[in-house]
Parts: C-alpha cells; sequence; structure tokens
C-alpha cells in the first residue's frame, strides 16, 4: 500500500502545484500554439516518469524505431490498464491526443491537461457525439498531432484475451491519410489491476509494430482493417509473452 500512497500523493500535489503553469501555459497558447503543445507534453511527460519510478515499474520498449518522426500517426493498441497511457506516453516522438472516456472530464485538473495534450472526449453512449469525436481527431491528425486509440473501446479485464476492436476507429487513420503504427502492451495490468489497491513492482512490454499504410489496402482489406490490427497485436503480445514471462505463457498452454 506504500506505493499507492506515495503515487497517490505525487499525482495530486502534481496537479495542484502544477496550477501556475497551467495559466503560463494557457498564455503561451495565445501568442504560439505549437510551443504550448510541446511545453505540455515535456511536463506531463516528466510527471509521468516519476510515477512509473515510484511505481517500480520496469518498462522494455521494442520498435520504436518503426514510429515515423516525419508525420502524424495513429497509434492503436490493447487496453488493460490504466498506467498505459502513463508508460506510452513519454515515448511519442511528436504531440500526441489519446481518445479517452468522457467521463475523464469530470476530474478537476487533470482534464485541463488532457486537452491542453489535444486529449478527446468519447460519449460512448451518444454515436452523433462519437461521430463528432473521431472527425475531431482526424482534423487533428490532419494538422500534424498523432493520434492513440484503444479500439477495445474500455479496459479489457480479463488477462491473455483481447475484446473485439471497433472498426469505426480506424476510420481516423484513412481520413486523415496517416499511417497506423500497432501497439502491444504487455503486463501492464501487473502493476496495479491485478491487486488493487496494491502498485507493485512489475516489467512492462511493449512494442511499436510496423506502421500500416491504409491507402495501400484494397476496399475489402480497409472493411476489416480492425480485426487485421488485432491479429498484428494478438501476435506480437504473445511472442513477448513466451519470451518474457515464459512461466505464465506455459500455464496458459
Amino acid at each position: 500500500m506504500i506505493r499507492f500512497i506515495v503515487v497517490i500523493l505525487f499525482v495530486v500535489l502534481f496537479l495542484v502545484l502544477s496550477i501556475p503553469i497551467m495559466i503560463v501555459e494557457w498564455i503561451i497558447g495565445k501568442f504560439n500554439m505549437d510551443v504550448k503543445s510541446k511545453s505540455s507534453l515535456a511536463i506531463v511527460n516528466w510527471a509521468f516518469r516519476v510515477v512509473r519510478v515510484l511505481s517500480g515499474t520496469k518498462v522494455i520498449i521494442k520498435g520504436l524505431e518503426n514510429v515515423p518522426n516525419d508525420t502524424a500517426v495513429l497509434y492503436v493498441g490493447n487496453h488493460r490498464s490504466f498506467y498505459d497511457i502513463i508508460l506510452t506516453y513519454p515515448k511519442v516522438p511528436r504531440p500526441t491526443g489519446y481518445i479517452a472516456k468522457r467521463e475523464m472530464l469530470k476530474v478537476p485538473l487533470l482534464s485541463v491537461w488532457m486537452k491542453y495534450l489535444h486529449c478527446l472526449f468519447l460519449d460512448r453512449e451518444n454515436v452523433k457525439e462519437g461521430l463528432k469525436t473521431i472527425l475531431e481527431a482526424v482534423e487533428k491528425a490532419k494538422s500534424g498531432i498523432s493520434i492513440c486509440i484503444f479500439p477495445e473501446g474500455t479496459r479489457n479485464k480479463t488477462a491473455d484475451t483481447f475484446l473485439p476492436f471497433h472498426e469505426g476507429s480506424f476510420k481516423i487513420a484513412e481520413k486523415a491519410g496517416v499511417p497506423i503504427v500497432p501497439m502491444t502492451i504487455v503486463n501492464s495490468a501487473a502493476i496495479f489491476e491485478d491487486h488493487l489497491p496494491k502498485i507493485k513492482k512489475a516489467t512492462v512490454i511493449i512494442e511499436y509494430g510496423t506502421p500500416i499504410d491504409v491507402k495501400q489496402l484494397s476496399r475489402e482489406e480497409r472493411k476489416i482493417i480492425g480485426n487485421t490490427v488485432k491479429s498484428v497485436i494478438e501476435e506480437t503480445y504473445f511472442r513477448n509473452k513466451a519470451e518474457y514471462f515464459p512461466e505464465e505463457a506455459k500455464g496458459r498452454e
């Protein structure tokens, strides 16, 4: 429980003490939005790195060379933990907006930083509003801001399984003309979700796959792009599971 208390204390202190910084960032944004995007990203990434250290989490990154530096991308990942965002955000090479559930807007101060980082808030109960969010994401991607989405739609609570990937999520890449980068996350739930409310030391593997250029796909292939990316992430997940956690993988067989 000590780690949990320390992490929560740090997050609360960061959010409260960063209020003056939020104001400065808001002022910067009035004159230069690009500078604000980069500085806000650096500030929040620092906080995320501190949370990772306080949590005792080791992260092994693979395939980072697959992420293009000269264009926005659509990151698509599997989702098992709150830590998925904390661990992946510090690795993005350019301002990136994560698509989060609309309920996050209710979290004081945190929602402000999320907006500064171009995050979008998806109303999963309202199809019309959900479409608006997707269109906003398309415009951001066109302007050079990467987007990250977890197309399972919610955190998957069952280990070593994958919920269906919603095909609509992939329209962002198709309409914005940006590549899809599969992002496979292995063992993130071992930090927190597998033993709530304790935070325990864990090793997490994050692997970025080869970018998929939607423009190069046929119409039929575009219709099933969700299943295609899901298959890539599944294969990568179980390959890493067998390599880094052989005992768990063997128990699964």
